[in-house]
């Protein structure tokens, strides 16, 4: 089976750098996966991205060295199973509070005995090789999103599950369990104890810490021991960089007029 080199990344203590995928194109995910990323992830949560979509996308990933990570809508293992079965390498599963759904997160990404996966790697044998239930275990990554309140109160008991690997803090949801406004970061004390605590409980259990941010905010985010690190999407990038172009022609023109009438 191909090699998770993520999940070896992580045994290594590296830092890895991935983008976010939002747009339903199998062209644009290939224009990102070109760019290096260590991996990337198709979010079918809140992006625009269906299932059939989301095929071609791994499939155009698959055809570099960038890991496909998928994130599904919900803690289901339906479509947790469906997207493993079409390649990702890692599910990433929102909202999971407690122990108990932590359980249910790692069994829908496990084959017996270590979980309940129903075995039918349609793409993914092609994708990752032909003896892919012998390893799959093994290198599929169970991300667990933390991004409550309620899921950082209940971080040891989550932590403890065992078959998770990393787990991936959504800032906008815990800031709004935080009563605060939903953004990548805050200066509020609570939110930054929270980002600390998980940072620093991960790694105290072997588990990896990943975060969703950005390439300003990464460093502070490798300071305090994230090592999954979201720092660009294919929106943010297309919106960004086609309003600064258009920004900097309208400001003024060649003979220091605005650009336009």
């Amino acid at each position: 089976m191909r090699e998770n080199k993520i999940k070896s990344a992580w045994r290594d203590d590296k830092v890895t750098y991935g983008g976010w995928l939002s747009i339903p194109s199998a062209f644009s995910a290939e224009v990102m996966a070109h760019q290096g990323f260590d991996w990337l992830c198709i979010d079918m949560q809140h992006g625009v991205i269906d299932y059939q979509v989301a095929v071609t996308m791994l499939q155009v990933i698959g055809t570099t060295d960038t890991m496909p990570f998928v994130r599904v809508p919900w803690n289901e293992p339906g479509i947790i199973g469906k997207m493993l079965d079409a390649g990702a390498y890692g599910v990433i599963i929102p909202l999971v509070n407690d122990r108990e759904q932590a359980e249910a997160a790692v069994r829908a990404c496990r084959y017996a005995p270590e979980g309940a996966r129903s075995y039918g790697p349609t793409r993914a044998a092609y994708y990752a090789g032909s003896d892919y239930a012998s390893h799959a275990n093994r290198e599929i990554a169970c991300i667990p999103m933390i991004e409550t309140k309620t899921a950082v109160e209940n971080l040891e008991d989550i932590l403890s599950v065992p078959g998770i690997d990393a787990v991936y803090v959504g800032p906008a949801d815990l800031s709004l369990t935080l009563g605060l406004p939903p953004r990548m970061d805050h200066d509020d004390e609570t939110f930054q104890s929270a980002r600390i605590k998980i940072a620093s409980t991960c790694r105290e259990r072997g588990v990896t810490p990943g975060i969703h941010a950005s390439a300003t905010l990464a460093p502070k985010h490798v300071e305090a021991g994230y090592r999954m690190i979201t720092i660009s999407s294919d929106v943010g990038a297309m919106a960004g960089a086609a309003s600064e172009h258009l920004r900097s022609l309208r400001d003024v023109d060649a003979s220091g007029r605005p650009a336009y009438s």
